[in-house]
């Protein structure tokens, strides 16, 4: 990609984009581009999107007949929704991941810290286009939000999502959404300024205010993150709830941040950067995508067992529209999420070798991101699209938005060193063994 550039001190290292990358990346926005025509020319047909309703609603009315926009259209809509909440939560993990470094007082990780910090680029223009995609596409995603479901009396009034009034009202529901994305993108700026100042002036001071931000950070992301998960992924599926949902949803988007933290380390290092990152920090970063991919298996087999068992027909619900629901179309995801999920990683990751093999761990981070996308693809998909789901759009915007994530990210790797130079624990990460 290019070549190491020394500057004042010994460690310090600057990323430099070949315009080679820079086209690769732009050319996966222009895949997506074209994917996302392809996609729309064949919904707009009726081919690969749905199943039975497609014909229906061509027919019938694809508006009338589907609560709003046309096919097409809606499938945008849930796309942009779904591939922009798997980006801003991994973007998020980034900064957690920091914060959690610095709480723990762990110095194995200095290496890969910038990484992490770079992460959170997607973080503002993923949240202004969350709440464009919120204000235009709300009745296509979000069922409470039609005219009438709360009001008593009205043709559409729904006793249960009325119920709910108190939390699921627009003005509320927005103000939530903003608070969330304001203090996830603070903070991710508030410790990458410090880490900054840090690298300037030195001295300890620095850490120990990280330290405190992170702490803070922490605090708030714990309550944060799970609210996030019931406002803008559980609440899809309006009438359904689990008491676990916060966690599904972290769990996801915690080990699909490690993946992209993983896959950077390594292409950074292969390129000529990171003469610091050794198989020891590599046979970490593998011990976090193993046991964290078998964190998620448990939380999922946890909530699926409990909902399984009960049998409870306002529950049971969400899993039968994903196992065997609208003739079947979600039911294979359902197990391919599974396997690339949980058998995949447990299986390649499980020796120590494999933890420290370049190789192995690009093949099981690029496993964890497509899979756990998947994942959000089945949360969001059966309460939104139905039958009608389809796969060219989805993968279509998913690319635009993996071009744009990268062009940005790698801009802010670019913006200092990849070694926090003056860090206090950068010795002990330097020399880290396992």
């Amino acid at each position: 990609m290019a070549t190491l550039t020394h500057h004042e001190s010994a460690t310090a290292e600057y990323l430099e984009l070949s315009p080679k990358t820079r086209k690769t990346f732009i050319s996966i926005i222009v895949a997506g581009v074209v994917l996302l025509a392809i996609g729309i020319i064949l919904a707009a047909m009726n081919i690969g999107g749905g199943h039975e309703e497609a014909g229906h609603a061509a027919s019938a009315g694809a508006a009338a007949h589907h609560e709003g926009s046309p096919i097409w259209l809606k499938r945008v809509i849930v796309s942009l929704w779904h591939s922009n909440v798997f980006f801003i939560g991994v973007s998020a993990i980034g900064t957690f991941f920091v914060a959690l470094q610095y709480v723990a007082y762990a110095g194995w990780s200095v290496v890969i810290k910038r990484i992490n910090e770079a992460m959170s680029a997607w973080l503002l223009p993923g949240g202004i286009i969350m709440l464009v995609v919120f204000f235009l596409g709300r009745h296509d995603l979000f069922h409470w939000t039609h005219e009438g479901i709360m009001t008593k009396g009205s043709e559409n009034y729904d006793a249960i999502i009325a119920g709910k009034s108190g939390f699921l009202n627009l003005p509320f529901y927005i103000i939530r959404t903003v608070v969330y994305l304001a203090i996830w993108w603070f903070f991710s700026e508030r410790l990458r300024k410090i880490s900054l100042q840090e690298d300037l002036n030195g001295g300890t001071e620095y850490f120990h205010k990280s330290i405190n931000v992170a702490a803070l950070f922490l605090v708030l992301y714990a309550v944060t993150s799970s609210m996030s998960a019931w406002d803008w992924v559980m609440s899809v599926d309006v009438h359904w709830f689990s008491t676990m949902f916060g966690w599904y949803v972290f769990a996801s988007w915690w080990v699909s941040g490690i993946a992209v933290t993983t896959l950077t380390a390594i292409y950074l290092k292969q390129a000529g950067y990171l003469k610091f990152l050794n198989s020891n920090h590599l046979h970490d970063l593998g011990k976090f995508m193993f046991g964290f991919s078998i964190f998620w298996t448990y939380v999922w087999f946890s909530q699926f067992m409990l909902i399984w068992y009960a049998n409870l027909p306002e529950e049971a619900v969400y899993y039968n529209q994903r196992l065997g629901g609208f003739n079947g179309a979600y039911t294979w995801i359902f197990f391919f999420n599974l396997a690339i999920n949980f058998v995949f990683p447990f299986l390649l990751m499980m020796t120590r070798d494999a933890k420290r093999q370049m190789i192995m761990l690009k093949i099981v981070s690029i496993a964890i991101l497509i899979g756990h996308w998947s994942d959000f693809y089945l949360m969001f998909m059966p309460a939104t699209m139905k039958e009608n789901n389809g796969f060219v759009i989805e993968i279509g915007i998913a690319l635009i938005f993996l071009g744009s994530y990268l062009l940005l990210f790698t801009k802010r790797l670019m913006q200092a060193s990849l070694v926090p130079v003056n860090h206090p624990f950068l010795d002990e990460s330097v020399h880290h063994t396992t």
